[in-house]
């Protein structure tokens, strides 16, 4: 009989995932939910460009192991060079390889108590000690992040902005000021998946190549290729060097190197998403006070519902929508476990969700 010689690390982790898919809920209920807002995923879809350049790139051909078109659209998007810019499968993948290339067993890492789960799963792959930080009025907290980071000797601080359950933001130029309190030891892993949906003055505003920052963002979010998983960072030359060390070099395929390479030069396209995107909120929101419920400011894809209650009330009420067909998740952690995270979507998806909640929120009520 075969003997599988785990390590002791993995030996010792549960065999879980930092989200259980809607997929998975539809296999276990045995049917599709009617209305899909629970993943933040953009329901408006890419660029027209981006679908034909993605239909038209050659799937029989292994994709550029540099990214090197993708990576040079992004640089000079940004105004900076390809040598401060990595590429990879999603922020969950640059994630999986900043942890890599950071963390073992034992060392410290700090991140907000709820905040993005799948920073956790990896810190805890690679043997991590997690420390976290309360969230302050449903806000990360920069300034008590960088002063756990200095009590431990963090060498990594996971930060969000715009925040990812809570839809909250901070501005660009706050975060720069409080890295001043920032140990000189710590990298801090800015999270800035939800950017192009947030209020002018919401990116960091320093230079792409500031040795105390790796930023990360997407086009799984406003550009709407989710399915693609096509992520990046911008960093400091010498830090970006050191994703080619251990980075899967054919992880990213050809199709999503070009759709994001389309999507990017279609800027006129993200112009009217960003727009459906805000009228979505409004929609959202008002659904939400239609029912009692007190919707959150956002600057995200998502606008959160706070039910007014305890973590018990909202998740009966999560429970309700999802047995009517409507996918939506929640927030893991008190105090923000009060809420219910709804996703924009379409006109038809809000309708559907419009009429499956105040059923829900009496069937809560009532139990």
């Amino acid at each position: 009989m075969t003997e599988y010689r785990l390590t002791p690390l993995a030996q010792s982790l549960p065999a879980t995932v930092p989200f259980v898919g809607p997929e998975t809920q539809e296999r276990n209920m045995g049917r599709q939910f009617d209305a899909r807002l629970g993943a933040n995923e953009n329901v408006f879809g890419p660029s027209p460009h981006a679908i034909k350049a993605m239909a038209e790139a050659g799937h029989w051909m292994y994709g550029d192991p540099e990214s090197h078109d993708l990576r040079q659209a992004l640089a000079t998007h940004h105004g900076t060079t390809p040598d401060h810019i990595i590429v990879g499968e999603g922020i969950d993948g640059l994630l999986g390889y900043v942890v890599r290339l950071f963390v073992e067993q034992g060392d410290a890492v700090v991140t907000s108590d709820g905040a993005y789960p799948t920073f956790n799963y990896h810190v805890a792959g690679f043997g991590g000690g997690l420390h976290k930080v309360p969230y302050k009025d449903d806000h990360e907290d920069p300034a008590a992040l960088f002063a756990k980071a200095a009590e431990v000797d963090a060498k990594l601080v996971y930060l969000a902005n715009p925040d990812n359950p809570m839809g909250s933001w901070h501005k660009g130029e706050d975060i720069a000021a409080a890295l001043e309190r920032l140990p000189a030891r710590s990298l801090l892993v800015l999270d800035e998946a939800y950017v192009e949906t947030a209020p002018e003055g919401t990116a960091l505003p320093l230079a792409w190549g500031d040795p105390r920052v790796i930023r990360m963002r997407t086009f799984s979010k406003a550009y709407g290729m989710a399915g693609a998983r096509v992520g990046y960072a911008i960093a400091a030359p010498e830090l970006i060097t050191a994703f080619h060390k251990v980075r899967n070099h054919f992880g990213m395929n050809r199709a999503a190197q070009a759709g994001a390479v389309a999507a990017l030069a279609d800027q006129a396209w993200l112009a009217v998403v960003k727009d459906r995107i805000a009228q979505a909120r409004i929609q959202i929101a008002q659904i939400g006070r239609d029912n009692g419920l007190m919707p959150l400011p956002s600057a995200t894809n998502f606008v959160t519902l706070d039910c007014g209650s305890d973590a018990a009330f909202a998740k009966a009420i999560l429970d309700g929508l999802v047995a009517r067909g409507i996918f939506v998740r929640m927030p893991f952690v008190a105090p923000q476990n009060r809420c219910i995270r709804v996703s924009c979507g379409t006109n038809a998806d809000h309708a559907a969700f419009a009429a499956a909640l105040p059923a829900a929120i009496a069937a809560a009520k009532k139990g």
